[in-house]
């Protein structure tokens, strides 16, 4: 059976976040956390939070030279931070965002072909790293319509051509549906070909429109944890939105949600 986790950057916005992280421990999930550069890493390492996944690298690209080296050698610090926290997955995306999570680069139009050469090399040398160190980085998905405009690879087909084109234990999907419903829809077939193919690092997951807990929106998500139950998926799936109310409240729908 899968685990429950929830982003801690999101939820119980009223109080730091080592209470945060303690609070949804106490509450029985594990817990996210985005940009460890924002955080003090030693006062997180001391609440008894599990933490599963953060951000894993500061800055740099998938698409060129200088973007490469630079995500590597910011990687290579957040390895560092996530033993500090006994993390074990780290999160990448096509390009750095910035503050909004906008891409600070952007790429006008579809990737080009020596793009996607560059994004398989530096993805190969990032499972590299990620095996050497025992933990697994995840590429995830994002959309271009709403969130994060100019974003290359930013759809879970690109993701998983990517990961199934490096095909290293240390690089993964962070399939999330959140994006993916508006990027791409038909979200259970997607879930079922991502977990077939063996690329499923963990599953995010947020309501449509708004962004915020299951039960809010259009996604039938008691149909997708059928869904993964009937799969056997044992992985991580994480609340990663804005309650539309209280934190409780949106705690509460997220469990039942994926309660089977």
């Amino acid at each position: 059976m899968y685990t429950l986790a929830v982003c801690a950057e999101t939820v119980f916005q009223e109080l730091p976040i080592e209470e945060r992280a303690r609070r949804l421990h106490e509450a029985g999930f594990q817990v996210e956390i985005w940009d460890w550069t924002r955080h003090d890493l030693d006062a997180l390492a001391r609440t008894p939070a599990d933490f599963v996944s953060m951000t894993g690298y500061v800055s740099g690209s998938l698409t060129d030279e200088d973007g490469a080296a630079e995500l590597l050698r910011t990687a290579e610090e957040s390895l560092k931070a996530a033993e500090h926290l006994g993390c074990t997955r780290l999160n990448l995306h096509g390009t750095g965002l910035d503050g909004r999570g906008l891409p600070v680069v952007p790429v006008r139009g579809e990737p080009t072909e020596e793009m996607w050469a560059a994004a398989r090399h530096t993805l190969a040398r990032v499972a590299e790293l990620g095996e050497s160190a025992g933990v697994v980085f995840t590429l995830e998905n994002l959309n271009t319509a709403v969130d994060h405009p100019g974003v290359p690879f930013a759809r879970a087909a690109d993701t998983f051509a990517l990961v199934a084109a490096v095909d290293r234990p240390g690089l993964r999907m962070n399939l999330d549906l959140y994006h993916a419903q508006i990027g791409e829809g038909n979200l259970i077939e997607l879930v079922r070909a991502a977990h077939r193919a063996g690329l499923i690092g963990e599953i995010q997951v947020a309501d449509v429109p708004g962004r915020h807990e299951p039960g809010t929106g259009e996604i039938n998500y008691p149909a997708v944890a059928r869904a993964l139950v009937d799969l056997g998926y044992e992985g991580t799936v994480a609340l990663e939105g804005w309650p539309s109310a209280d934190t409780e409240s949106a705690l509460a729908r997220f469990r039942s949600a994926f309660t089977v």
